[in-house]
């Protein structure tokens, strides 16, 4: 083969990749070529996600999809998940994006990519009242339920020095039907969820106990997503700045959002 063929070859290959790179459509072209988008929310973890006396979802992340969608002009369709399935739910294309109290942390940033925080959470091992419990030694020789696959499972798993004992349910409803039933005197999850056990058993009211970390929270993407994560974080700005998104946390969590996120 010539210098001049292989030029030619090298262009049309060239030429090739470039025509399929450019005819396809980004995940940010599907959504609203299909005028619709498909959010992966957990509707089971009061009172960011869960259902009204309608059998209507309603929450903090539901009130932040549904105004998410409502600004794009998109139909909403949301996609029930759990902890444990949120990340995969993007990943094999069941949902678009993820906005169900998802906690931004390296590990989770090597499998997807997150939006700008547009909510936080203060994750905590909170316990019954009565239990006297001030920091983490307290905690030894008590069981801990949790929610498998969250960021209270993996930090707490990770104290090996702190000899803890974990009950592991697959869902927060699990976990909190086990809190309110007697099953477990104490809980790792959101300091929000903690409060809201006592709210459907008050025989049994339950309060933070120990502060693990606060989280942003962010929407999660597929990686290889740009144009999305830009526009989302076009949005998060917005949202933030109109004050909106701190009223929908206000309303179900009956506090501000942190001050420097506002700002």
């Amino acid at each position: 083969m010539t210098k001049h063929m292989l030029f030619a070859t090298a262009i049309a290959v060239g030429v090739a990749t470039m025509a399929t790179t450019g005819a396809r459509a980004d995940l940010l072209d599907d959504i609203m070529a299909a005028k619709k988008i498909r959010i992966a929310t957990d509707l089971a973890i009061p009172p960011s996600g869960m259902m009204d006396g309608s059998m209507k979802p309603t929450g903090s992340d539901v009130e932040t999809a549904q105004l998410l969608a409502k600004d794009w002009g998109l139909e909403l369709e949301f996609i029930q998940t759990t902890g444990a399935t949120r990340i995969p739910n993007v990943q094999t294309n069941k949902a678009d994006i993820i906005i169900s109290t998802l906690s931004v942390t390296p590990e989770r940033a090597k499998v997807i990519d997150f939006s700008k925080p547009y909510a936080a959470l203060q994750s905590v091992v909170g316990c019954l009242k009565a239990v006297q419990v001030k920091d983490w030694p307290d905690l030894k020789g008590k069981t801990i339920a949790v929610s498998r696959g969250t960021t209270q499972d993996t930090a707490l798993t990770n104290m090996k020095d702190r000899e803890l004992t974990l009950a592991r349910f697959d869902d927060d409803a699990t976990m909190v039907t086990a809190a309110v039933s007697g099953q477990a005197d104490c809980m790792a999850t959101s300091a929000t969820i903690v409060n809201q056990v006592g709210v459907k058993n008050p025989a049994r009211p339950f309060e933070p106990k120990v502060l693990i970390t606060t989280f942003d929270l962010a929407i999660g993407i597929r990686k290889g997503e740009p144009r999305l994560v830009e526009k989302l974080n076009e949005w998060v700005s917005a949202n933030l700045k109109n004050g909106k998104l701190n009223e929908i946390y206000k309303k179900f969590h009956g506090s501000e959002l942190p001050a420097a996120m506002l700002q």
